[in-house]
């Protein structure tokens, strides 16, 4: 790759900066520089510090020692508004939106054009956004309201709205988490753009073959420390993989083999209008069934109909031979089917309650009697759960949201895999976690599986399906393209299914 030397001073930068919160430490003399014209990786394991590092260069958090500095000077941020106003936007994780406004309200909040005696001038938001959007490549309605918009799509929002304050700075905190691969390309194609006129790009994926797509230096942090700043022309995926976990990733997919069983979750004609159509597939006890397709192909859709969240209009869901009634998310539960949602802060977790509530949320009849909740039992109940899927926490009483991505992650999974259940849907289950707790959770699945749970698994992640599922089911509009047998599934094979492109797989 071809990849300028930097020259002159950083845009920003951040020295020797440290920050604890009570007495977890969560970065320690970490510095960091950004230049113009550069894409710049911030790579570790979640925990290590990223989120923390963010939000100090966003005026979130101040540093308690070292500093930030803008074109070499120090700067002190007394919020995100001082952050912006210097050049430099974010654009977190988890989208922000309002989701009463429409999508170009959301651009422009505060700061809409007007019109004469102070009105707001609608045109030229619609104009103004339609023209941020067609710079991303996508379609999307800019008067379209932002409640019931995809992932994918609030993540689209929330670039655009970074790209129109023209930053000289621009973080992205997993901008593609939820992106298909022609997304993905789009917004590579924008970022590219943005260095060519100058600006400083702050990257962060869990990605690596973005990482070594796009950026042309990396900075790796591990336990809230700096381990290294290097360029990303020479580096391996083994190389960057080692700083951040500081150990050799021996097998990130490590699926082992299980005797398949009788059939534990069988969908019939499942068709659900205007959404998906004449839906039908089995998953056996110890197999791993991966649902590949591109954003939009109603993946998600048959799995929260399958749980009872939405209802069917045909079509027929068994589950142990047992048919399940349309619309009864308790009944499914009662029969053992469990779903790990794809939006774990919106439908996964109670954001303002405990981990520990959190966990306990699915028992909580096993832990009350005679109608009042007996605490040690839901705490034993946590903690059993927490120390086996190895959660980052400081104490189980502690709000659910102060945990990492990937931690948010295991506490979901730690919620639903203690009703013991004998189907297991997961929709995304490692999307923004790190590489190390991304193998963690493989291996969780590829055990769960080698214990005789049946397990459907959603994800856009092509490597991910491949390395993990036993069969692939493509879902292209809404229907089930084909059937692939892990032997004969390629990137190529899954992909021209899911694009609609005859495939050699199996037609379902």
């Amino acid at each position: 790759m071809n990849q300028p030397e930097t020259a002159g001073r950083p845009v920003l930068a951040l020295a020797d900066a440290s920050k604890s919160f009570g007495a977890v430490r969560a970065l320690q003399g970490v510095s960091l520089e950004l230049f113009a014209g550069e894409a710049h990786a911030l790579a570790g394991e979640n925990g290590a510090g990223k989120s923390t590092l963010i939000k100090m260069l966003a005026g979130v958090h101040r540093p308690d020692t070292g500093s930030v500095l803008i074109d070499g000077e120090p700067v002190v941020f007394h919020g995100p508004s001082d952050a912006r106003d210097a050049g430099i936007a974010v654009i977190y994780q988890e989208p922000t939106l309002f989701p009463d406004l429409t999508v170009g309200e959301n651009i422009f909040m505060g700061r809409q054009p007007r019109r004469s005696l102070g009105r707001v001038d609608h045109k030229a938001v619609h104009a103004a956004t339609a023209a941020l959007i067609s710079r991303l490549g996508v379609d999307l309605d800019p008067d379209q309201p932002c409640r019931g918009l995809s992932i994918a799509d609030q993540q689209i929002v929330e670039i655009a709205k970074a790209l129109s304050f023209d930053a000289r700075v621009l973080i992205m905190d997993e901008p593609t988490a939820a992106l298909t691969g022609a997304e993905v390309a789009r917004l590579f194609g924008v970022v590219r753009t943005l260095r060519e006129q100058g600006a400083a790009v702050l990257f962060i994926s869990h990605r690596l073959e973005e990482i070594f797509g796009l950026c042309q230096r990396v900075t790796t942090l591990r336990d809230g420390r700096w381990i290294a700043s290097e360029r990303v022309e020479g580096l391996t995926d083994e190389d960057l993989i080692r700083r951040m976990v500081g150990r050799d990733l021996d097998e990130l997919y490590p699926k082992q083999d299980a005797e398949v069983g009788e059939v534990a979750l069988s969908v019939r004609r499942l068709t659900r209008e205007g959404v998906f159509t004449d839906v039908s597939f089995e998953v056996r006890r110890g197999e791993i069934v991966g649902l590949a397709g591109l954003v939009g192909a109603g993946r998600s859709e048959v799995a929260r109909a399958v749980f009872g969240v939405d209802r069917w209009d045909a079509g027929e869901v068994a589950v142990g031979g047992k048919p399940l009634p349309t619309g009864a998310p308790s009944l499914a539960m009662a029969a053992g089917l469990a779903l790990v949602p794809e939006d774990r802060r919106a439908q996964g977790l109670v954001m303002d309650m405990s981990i520990e509530r959190n966990i306990g949320l699915t028992g909580l009849r096993a832990s009350s009697r005679a109608g009042l909740m007996n605490r040690a039992h839901e705490r034993s109940r946590a903690l059993d759960w927490a120390v086996k899927l190895q959660v980052k926490y400081a104490r189980l009483g502690d709000l659910v949201g102060t945990l990492s991505g990937g931690n948010q992650q295991k506490v979901v999974l730690a919620k639903w895999l203690a009703t013991a259940p004998d189907v297991l849907i997961v929709d995304e289950p490692t999307r923004g976690i790190d590489v190390g707790t991304k193998a963690e959770v493989h291996r969780l699945l590829s055990q769960l599986a080698a214990d005789g749970v049946a397990v459907l698994m959603i994800s856009s992640d092509l490597p991910e399906i491949l390395g993990m599922a036993d069969r692939v089911l493509v879902m292209h509009e809404g229907r089930i393209a084909a059937e692939i047998p892990r032997a004969e599934a390629t990137e190529q094979s899954v992909m021209a299914a899911a694009t609609g492109v005859a495939a050699g797989g199996k037609a379902a």
